[in-house]
């Protein structure tokens, strides 16, 4: 391959974990296809719809989906394609979730009812928000609905090679197994009631009577594939046929490297749990050639991702943040940065509270730096993979920016009015989306309501009978100078730091001495207290102008 198509002549263009896994993914490809690339570059992700695919589960799309991109950027035809493992079982009732849900625990996630009946399964209800946090997001995947797949028999023919070379698979596996049988890795592959034969059986079929894998199997004849099994639950006892009927699946360890292999993928990501010795990749990785032909794709473990104040999060517990919740806030390109500007391996936390006000002013800061061309280093490189793809283009960003932090303080002081944060800050609503509508959101559905800003209704007659000396004095010379308009934030800005210089005998834009300095916030003190009943608040200039004039006069001005 021309050292162009893979992107190693990049002059000086800078270098992220983006770069080095997209080289390793192409070098795999390459390798696997004879010395050349093939035709179409496979990345995969895959997830189980089993309860809100949350923000740790998005690094799964994300991490494929930047690889992707960047392959793409190099001119090389790849694609995303993503597995819904909807054929998977339903392990456990979620908080929230009726009880009565116990009744499906065993049978495929697409077999179980979403309980509000609003979507066609439990599996759909979870895909479909996540469809479209991912298209806010710019992320295009080609899906694959695997109860689809299964039940169409298209797998028949790896389900009996698995099962006719199962002496193979086991031999691998015991020397990886582990007793784990909390529910994770390592259990599903183990039958504990079934004859020992078949203890270790690579195939798991669902109940033809009651739709669970609560089975026992009993006999498996190699000559016509009949299997035989009870069901622990109903007391059933049926017959499933491998080479006709399809009725079950693979069990994981032996299903990921089949798919490997079925739908050559050259690059998957994994948690790192995935890649620790005995897991899903180091198994997969010796039965996909002996077993299926296959090659094991290049592979990166990702770590996980929480919340602040939260533990490691666990879709079947419910409450997780998600992408759709996060997307409520940040707006879309922030929320890829946060995962494109971290290596893989790299945990990290999403803090939903005031890190919000940081993460957007540090955002806003490498805007400023991208856009000089002589600036232009791996951190702008995370920007520009964060601000566009190449289906969806530049992704939405406000026409005009304003600080996040500022109208957030501004909708907080107008219960988070849009229409009004849009005039105090002298732009439209149109061009300050769509951060104008995430700073209303946020201030009103995140921020903790002690510490939002409450706006006096009238003013503190007794606070102002009972003013000093040099309240009464500083009260009188912003009144006296406010203006009719609050249209020049400086101007404003400059009168409300500028008025305890005047009660020291110096002008509004002289520099403030240390007495101006202890003056001054007494006297921001003293602003809060009459206009919002506390020591302190949003930034004062922003709150006269989300306020307005007569408002701010009708609070500080005293009684006759």
């Amino acid at each position: 391959m021309a050292r162009g198509a893979r992107g190693d002549d990049r002059g000086t263009d800078p270098i992220d974990w983006v770069t080095r896994t997209a080289d390793l993914a192409l070098r795999h490809a390459e390798t696997v296809n004879g010395g050349t690339l093939p035709a179409l570059v496979t990345c995969a992700s895959g997830i189980s719809p089993s309860g809100p695919i949350h923000l740790g589960n998005l690094r799964e799309f994300l991490t494929v989906h930047f690889v992707a991109e960047e392959i793409r950027r190099r001119g090389i035809s790849v694609r995303h394609l993503h597995s819904w493992d909807d054929y998977d079982r339903f392990r456990k009732v979620p908080v929230g979730v009726d009880p009565a849900w116990s009744e499906h625990i065993g049978r495929p996630l697409s077999a179980v009812p979403d309980p509000s009946g609003e979507f066609p399964s439990w599996a759909e209800r979870f895909k479909a928000p996540l469809r479209a946090a991912l298209a806010e997001l710019g992320c295009e995947m080609v899906e694959v609905d695997q109860t689809a797949m299964y039940r169409a028999g298209t797998y028949r023919e790896q389900v009996l090679t698995a099962v006719r070379r199962r002496g193979e698979i086991e031999s691998v596996m015991a020397r990886y197994r582990t007793k784990r049988t909390d529910g994770g890795e390592g259990e599903e592959e183990v039958d504990h009631g079934a004859t020992e034969d078949l203890a270790r059986f690579p195939f798991k079929p669902y109940c033809r009577g009651c739709g669970r894998d609560t089975v026992t199997l009993t006999s498996y004849d190699d000559d016509t594939t009949d299997l035989a099994y009870t069901c622990d639950v109903c007391g059933g006892s049926y017959v499933t046929n491998l080479a006709t009927q399809d009725e079950g699946k693979l069990v994981w360890k032996v299903d990921w490297p089949m798919r490997w292999t079925f739908e050559g993928v050259h690059f998957e990501p994994g948690g790192v749990d995935h890649a620790s010795p005995g897991s899903s990749y180091t198994v997969g990785k010796e039965i996909v050639g002996p077993i299926f032909g296959g090659t094991a794709p290049s592979f990166v473990g990702y770590s996980f991702v929480g919340v602040a104040g939260m533990p490691k999060m666990s879709s079947s517990k419910g409450g997780v943040p998600t992408a759709a919740e996060a997307l409520r806030i940040l707006e879309a390109p922030i929320l890829r940065w946060l995962y494109v500007r971290r290596q893989p391996k790299q945990a990290f936390n999403v803090d939903f509270g005031q890190e919000v006000l940081r993460l957007y002013d540090e955002w806003d800061a490498l805007t400023r730096k991208a856009a000089i061309p002589e600036k232009r280093d791996a951190a702008v490189l995370a920007w520009e993979r964060a601000s566009s793809t190449a289906a969806a283009g530049t992704l939405p960003t406000p026409a005009v920016v304003v600080p996040f932090r500022m109208l957030s303080s501004v909708a907080d002081v107008t219960a988070g009015s849009r229409a009004i944060t849009a005039r105090t800050v002298g732009a439209s609503e149109a061009d300050l989306e769509p951060r104008l509508a995430k700073a209303a959101t946020w201030i009103t559905d995140y921020v903790d309501p002690e510490d939002r800003t409450t706006v006096r209704e009238s003013a503190d007659a007794a606070r102002l009978a009972d003013l000093g000396e040099d309240e009464e004095l500083w009260l009188r010379q912003l009144l006296d100078r406010l203006p009719d308009s609050f249209a020049d934030a400086d101007e404003l800005t400059t009168l409300i730091y500028g008025v305890p210089k005047l009660g020291r005998g110096l002008e509004l834009d002289d520099a403030p001495t240390d007495e101006v300095k202890a003056d001054q916030k007494a006297f921001f003190r003293l602003l809060y207290n009459l206009l919002v009943g506390a020591d302190r608040g949003p930034r004062l200039p922003t709150l006269f102008a989300a306020l307005g004039p007569d408002k701010v006069r009708e609070l500080l001005t005293p009684p006759a």
